[in-house]
């Protein structure tokens, strides 16, 4: 979707320092509003902005001051997957008939 809007010159220069493109930082604050009020996801985040990776997204929102939504539900997700993980990587280490692979 392509929202325009218009604003008098004076407060675009106002919100957006020199040598910034005042539509991104339009785009970036929308961004961060709707991260912060819980309507938008650290995904939705990334895809607006054209991040590539998770970290440039938590690197974004640390430079804004704006905290990961993270909690306890969050965790217990987090320690489930990476007891999956440990069991897979045991399984690597050991060779089919129980013996630790060489290498």
């Amino acid at each position: 979707m392509e929202i325009t809007f218009k604003i008098p010159d004076e407060f675009a220069r106002q919100v957006a320092s020199e040598g910034k493109d005042p539509a991104r930082v339009a785009l970036e604050a929308l961004a961060l509003e709707g991260y912060r009020a819980g309507q938008l996801s650290e995904s939705a985040v990334r895809e607006m902005l054209g991040f590539e990776t998770r970290m440039e997204v938590h690197a974004f929102l640390k430079s804004h001051g704006v905290y990961l939504q993270y909690d306890l539900a969050d965790l217990e997700q987090d320690a489930r997957t990476a007891e999956k993980l440990r069991g897979k990587f045991q399984e690597e280490k050991t060779a089919p008939s129980g013996k630790p692979r060489s290498g």
